[in-house]
């Protein structure tokens, strides 16, 4: 969303529409956070009056989508791909392999036996 998307952006990889999306969706949902915690929070707490639980409940309902959690896909910073990513590395699986072998990761060599 444009409104969400910061006039500047803090990329150090190749960009695409995917990968501003991506990052754009990791700035929301790390602002909105502590609010949507305490909301589901409040939901949960059984102790609670029902009103209020409800209340929570339907704003929680309400946020942006980007706030979710479930919104963010772990895309490669090389390439952009979504699909193969390691998560250890964020690089998808080609992209991983070459710079392996490039040696720009360290800790990492081909194995042989």
């Amino acid at each position: 969303m444009a409104q969400f998307r910061a006039r500047k952006l803090d990329l150090g990889c190749f960009v695409n529409i995917k990968i501003i999306r991506d990052h754009t969706k990791r700035k929301v949902f790390e602002e909105h956070e502590p609010e949507r915690q305490a909301l589901r929070y409040l939901v949960r707490n059984t102790s609670l009056p029902q009103r209020t639980r409800a209340q929570a409940q339907l704003q929680l309902t309400q946020m942006h989508p980007y706030t979710s959690p479930t919104k963010i896909k772990n895309r490669c910073i090389m390439g952009g791909k979504g699909r193969g990513v390691s998560r250890a590395f964020r690089m998808a699986r080609f992209q991983f392999r070459m710079n392996a072998l490039a040696g720009r990761l360290p800790g990492v060599k081909k194995a042989s036996w």
